[in-house]
Order: structure tokens, then sequence, then C-alpha cells
């Protein structure tokens, strides 16, 4: 059986930057999910095409504020 040891970085790498990553949550989700209703209503009604609308702006507008939020905070 192999020496089970951690594996030796390259001598040219680096270590990664600290970066604090974003909180996960649904506006993505909410957003392709807005833009499908929208491009089925186009095929079905102009009730899914409001749905999908309202849908993609309420989304849009949650993630940009969310950005600007944690932008501010650091």
């Amino acid at each position: 059986m192999p020496d089970e040891q951690s594996p030796v970085a390259h001598p040219e790498w680096e270590p990664l930057p600290a970066e604090r990553l974003p909180r996960p949550t649904y506006f993505p989700a909410g957003l392709a999910m807005g833009i499908t209703f929208l491009f089925w209503g186009l095929i079905t009604s102009s009730v899914v095409i409001l749905v999908g609308l309202a849908l993609f702006i309420a989304s849009l507008a949650g993630w940009i504020r969310e950005i600007r939020y944690e932008r501010k905070r650091h």
C-alpha cells in the first residue's frame, strides 16, 4: 500500500487568496423561471407572460439588491 501522505505542492504554486463566498440565494433560479415563463407565455397566453415578467423583475431586483448589500458590507 502506498504511503498516504498529504500531496506536496508544486514549488511554483501560490496559495489562493482568502475570499469570502457570497451567500447562497434563490434569485438566479427565480430569474431563470421568469425567463422560462416569458417564453412559454409567447406560445400560450398573456397571463403566463405577465407572471413571467413579474417573476423576472422581482428576482432581478432582489438579486441586485443582495449584491449591493454584500458589497456595502465589505
